[in-house]
């Protein structure tokens, strides 16, 4: 018998600080940078963001987000297996512990399961998304925990009004589990580090100090040209492996970066923009966080049904790209 995977149960989470675009221009006029509403939403389609309280930490949001997608998935703690955490925000400074160790201890999970982080930036979930695919397949695990979790209001330049009105905090996880009917129809995935230097943090550390900036850099122009014809791409070269055509998307759940970018995928992919699911608006760019933060906000107001046809497909830092195509 052939073994696929699905997903089971989906959860999320937001920091309770919501700010707006005009909230956000207030403070940032305080410190001689100008900004505003129009200028921000016109460029983005971002009307606010969350970001996480002084204290909390990637693995804090990623626990209530998990807690979500296991009680839906009708789990228990211990009853999963593996947990992928993609993140570019880790607890930790060099990211050890993993912050997936750390999300198992916060969980009570007691059974010895395997905890990896993965860090592919913005592309961090679906990456995640096809190594838990493969896990299961392998039959090597069963209830696959997969959480994008990001707190990037930490490495911002509040300077900087490019990209400081861009990004927020949240996190968003699913429960992958084994099925005897196609869950994970595809996956795709590729990288170039020949463009690692368009959206990238450039400092490095050297005897415990930091050399160079350790602020999230970002060509914008660069980034917004290539993802616009990688994202196109990617999601076709999944549709082909699954033997499947664009009209079958039900639902297409982009990385949630930039409004501009997301519509020219959609329209490029001959897809309605209605069939398009979009959290950017309130959400900001989470990164890894962003695609399971709008699956799961869609799921949970009825939109995404089982038997759905998803596309998930995100671009970020390195530079990475994939899709997955899925089966609600």
């Amino acid at each position: 018998m052939t073994l696929y995977s699905k997903i089971a149960g989906t959860g999320s989470y937001l920091p309770p600080r919501r700010v707006t675009n005009n909230e956000l221009a207030a403070q940032l006029a305080e410190q001689g940078v100008e900004t505003s509403d129009e200028w921000i939403v016109s460029r983005s389609g971002i009307s606010a963001r969350h970001y996480a309280d002084k204290g909390a930490l990637a693995s804090d949001l990623a626990v209530e987000a998990s807690r979500q997608a296991i009680d839906a998935a009708g789990l228990l703690p211990n009853d999963i297996d593996l947990i992928i955490l993609a993140t570019s925000t880790p607890d930790h400074f060099g990211g050890f512990p993993s912050t997936a160790c750390v999300v198992q201890r916060k969980l009570g999970i007691t059974n010895a399961c395997a905890a990896v982080d993965v860090q592919a930036v913005c592309s961090g979930f679906v990456y995640a998304m096809s190594v838990a695919d493969s896990f299961i397949r392998s039959g090597a695990h069963r209830n696959v925990l997969v959480i994008g979790a990001e707190i990037f209001s930490r490495i911002l330049d509040f300077k900087d009004r490019t990209t400081c009105v861009l990004f927020g905090d949240g996190a968003g996880a699913v429960v992958l589990t084994p099925s005897a009917e196609p869950g994970v129809l595809a996956t795709k995935l590729h990288a170039d580090g020949s463009h690692g230097d368009i959206l990238c943090i450039p400092g490095n550390v050297s005897g415990g100090a930091v050399e160079g900036s350790a602020f999230l850099h970002m060509d914008g122009q660069a980034v917004f040209k290539l993802a616009v014809s990688v994202l196109e791409k990617v999601a076709n070269e999944a549709l082909k492996a699954a033997d499947m055509s664009a009209d079958q998307i039900d639902w297409l759940i982009p990385h949630q970066a930039n409004i501009r970018i997301m519509q020219g995928t959609a329209k490029k992919l001959g897809l309605p923009l209605e069939k398009m699911v979009v959290t950017v608006d309130q959400h900001g760019n989470t990164s890894a966080a962003s695609i399971p933060l709008a699956l799961d906000a869609a799921v949970r107001d009825g939109r995404v049904k089982p038997g759905h046809n998803v596309m998930m497909e995100g671009v970020g830092g390195g530079f990475t790209w994939g899709a997955v195509l899925a089966r609600m």
